[in-house]
């Protein structure tokens, strides 16, 4: 969910007192705004070079989901501050329980919330049913910072609905809730860019956080590598759970789904039919079959 807030402390008091949400127009210029900036990015250190027609298509199709997306967080963005404001009122969850301090708050709230985020990840992958969903994120031939919120309305809620789990768990402020969110969304985009990271500057970030290069290998082609690399914000819940992959050899990647490349099933209203089509993909490759690796490779700009 997208959002950020302005907070009112009572002066030493270690305890938000309020929340004020932002309006509609604050949210929608902190997307474009970060939006903009990893397309300068993008343009800038392009990692592939994709067709100049194909791309402006598939960023017209993501442009419209991005716009349903945003309705549907913004229709849905009181809840999780309510979750938050019952848990400071009826000091439930483990920040209240322990007696912890705003500092530990944050550091439990940002790790709790983003543990959350990492099962729900994963369990969209491994439930059938929710897998239909999030199969219109992973179907994504041309992976950049359009495909951060290329996101059906189902997979929303179901995150959505983990978070503010994560909120009643940990008796997470909304202060440090609208902080997670934030740079939740930030790192979204940034994850999913098409943009050249040097590969040793890759390898220290990804020590703390989800890197570019390291979110690439989820969206491959080839399921054993989809099924890897699940982390949201920090990265060490992959190497907790075991799902930890280092990352892609980029001249062999291939982005997207093997059954899902045709026109129909890639238009707007196809993405959108996509979860109850449950006829869709059953010709596809098996996952351990070399064919999974079907489909053109993008061009590498540099060698």
């Amino acid at each position: 969910m997208i959002g950020f807030a302005k907070l009112l402390w009572h002066p030493g008091a270690g305890e938000m007192a309020h929340v004020e949400l932002p309006s509609i127009g604050s949210r929608i210029a902190f997307l474009l705004a970060t939006f903009a900036l990893v397309l300068l990015f993008e343009a800038a250190f392009p990692l592939f070079d994709y067709d100049r027609g194909d791309r402006l298509r598939n960023i017209g199709r993501n442009a419209a989901i991005t716009v349903i997306f945003i309705g549907v967080n913004l229709l849905l963005s009181p809840l999780s501050p309510l979750a938050a404001q019952w848990t400071l009122e009826a000091k439930f969850g483990l920040s209240h329980w322990l007696g912890l301090s705003p500092l530990s708050q944050f550091l439990l709230g940002i790790a709790g919330l983003d543990l959350f985020a990492y099962f729900a990840h994963v369990s969209m992958h491994k439930l059938g049913w929710m897998w239909r969903f999030h199969r219109m994120h992973h179907a994504d031939r041309f992976v950049d910072v359009t495909t951060a919120f290329r996101e059906h309305p189902g997979e929303t809620l179901w995150r959505i609905g983990w978070h503010i789990a994560g909120v009643f768990v940990f008796g997470t402020p909304a202060w440090v809730l609208v902080t997670y969110l934030t740079l939740s969304a930030l790192n979204a985009q940034v994850e999913h860019a098409n943009i050249r990271l040097a590969e040793r500057l890759d390898c220290w970030l990804r020590l703390a956080v989800v890197t570019p290069n390291m979110h690439k290998m989820h969206h491959s082609r080839y399921q054993p590598e989809t099924d890897s690399n699940y982390s949201n914000l920090l990265s060490i819940w992959d190497r907790l759970g075991g799902t930890y992959n280092r990352g892609p050899r980029f001249a062999e990647l291939r982005y997207g789904l093997d059954g899902f490349d045709d026109p129909e099933k890639q238009s707007l209203s196809g993405l959108l039919k996509m979860p109850f089509m449950s006829q869709w993909g059953r010709l596809a490759a098996k996952p351990d079959d070399k064919a999974s690796r079907s489909g053109s490779p993008p061009v590498l700009p540099w060698p």
